[in-house]
Order: C-alpha cells, then sequence, then structure tokens
C-alpha cells in the first residue's frame, strides 16, 4: 500500500525529470529561458504536480483524473522538447524521450492498475 505520492516510483522519476529539464533549460539563450524555457518548465513541473495532487485526493477515480493530466503534460512536455532541439537550443533530446516516454508507460499502468481496483 502507498502511504504517499513520494513511495510512487512515477512520482520520483518525474521528479528527476524536472531536475533533468532545468538543466536543459538554463544553457538555452537569454531570451528564450523566459519563453519556451519557461513553458518547458511549467510542463515538467505539472508532472509530479498532478501525479502528487491525484494521490491525495479521495478516490481512484479522482486520482485517475489527475493522471491523464500528468499524461497530458507530458505530451505537451514532448513537443516542446522537440521544438527546442528543432530550434537548436538541444543537441540531443534522445535521453530525455526516453525518459519522457518510461514515464508515460509507468502513468499509464498506474491508471490501468486503478481502474482494475474501480471494477
Amino acid at each position: 500500500m502507498v502511504k504517499s505520492h513520494k513511495d510512487l516510483k512515477v512520482w520520483q522519476e518525474s521528479m528527476l525529470l524536472v531536475k533533468d529539464v532545468y538543466e536543459i533549460t538554463n544553457s538555452f539563450p537569454a531570451d528564450e529561458r523566459f519563453t519556451l524555457g519557461q513553458q518547458i518548465s511549467r510542463s515538467a513541473i505539472s508532472i509530479p504536480s498532478n501525479i502528487a495532487e491525484g494521490a491525495g485526493r479521495r478516490g481512484n477515480k479522482e486520482w485517475t483524473r489527475f493522471l491523464y493530466i500528468a499524461l497530458g503534460s507530458l505530451s505537451e512536455l514532448e513537443a516542446q522538447i522537440e521544438i527546442a532541439k528543432m530550434l537548436g537550443y538541444i543537441n540531443d533530446n534522445k535521453i530525455i524521450i526516453e525518459k519522457i516516454t518510461f514515464i508515460r508507460i509507468m502513468t499509464t499502468k498506474l491508471i490501468a492498475s486503478l481502474d482494475a481496483k474501480a471494477t
């Protein structure tokens, strides 16, 4: 049984993703740190935040709703990372995309687990 969102591997991995994103966006040109860089950071922060908020809600249905929001933020982050690469702000985005994919898979499995418990 999970006592806290902090016990969830998906939350832990998403927190590491936030750290990675901040390291990447700190290397952006100064004018982009407050536009694309800030948007990328907000998307990344949204992932563990929604996992935590959902875990703190009553019932699996509400938790699942926040996990779907986290999935949306993962997709948004992936698109923004692709844009940053296209603009030349990131040389190699393979590792960060792999982390996004890994967290997406874990989130999807958690949703499936919660849905199975609801039926």
